[in-house]
């Protein structure tokens, strides 16, 4: 054997994957002889402030990105709540409209008496409507609730039958032993 054939053991690594060892060439690059001789040269000053300067610029940017949609999604709430504030002031006023035209003041003419039992009659009616639509919901929600109702107890009656029915109720011991062979 020619000493040539030796192989250097510093050109093999060891791996070992989940348990299973084995060898293998250590891998050379070209680019790790030039960043460690690269390495060994000191930092440019000028490099690092860019470097840092970049890092601050992404970060300032993903900030910015972040406050960003916070402050849209403030706007959002409070359009929302401006819109609902509005809308309730217009029903407060619509219903101080009413209660002012429903005041119980002492007419003093016949006309304006009779303008007013019409707009209490109208009142009430419209009132008296609403209280019947909601009893005619409140009907046929407990309509429903009584069909459900005897549905389950129905079903639960089906289930217990089924277990009223097995052999083993029956009187002679015989038979719960026939029925069981039988099954």
């Amino acid at each position: 054997m020619d000493p040539t054939d030796w192989e250097n053991p510093d050109d093999w690594e060891l791996i070992n994957d989940d348990g299973f060892v084995y060898k293998r060439k250590k891998l050379r690059r070209q680019d790790s002889i030039a960043t460690s001789s690269a390495a060994n040269q000191p930092p440019n000053p000028e490099d690092s402030t860019k470097n840092l300067r970049e890092r601050k610029r992404k970060v300032l940017l993903k900030l910015r990105e972040k406050y960003s949609k916070e402050i849209l999604q403030w706007e959002r709430l409070s359009s929302t709540l401006q819109e609902l504030e509005a809308s309730s002031q217009t029903q407060l006023q619509a219903r101080q409209g009413i209660c002012n035209t429903l005041t119980f003041t002492d007419p003093s003419t016949s006309e304006e008496r009779s303008l007013t039992n019409s707009t209490h009659r109208r009142l009430v009616d419209d009132l008296l409507s609403q209280v019947e639509a909601q009893e005619a919901i409140i009907y046929g929600v407990s309509h429903l609730c009584d069909v459900a109702e005897a549905l389950c107890s129905a079903q639960e009656e089906r289930l217990k039958q089924q277990f009223f029915d097995l052999p083993i109720w029956e009187s002679s011991p015989c038979e719960l032993i026939a029925g069981l062979t039988e099954q």
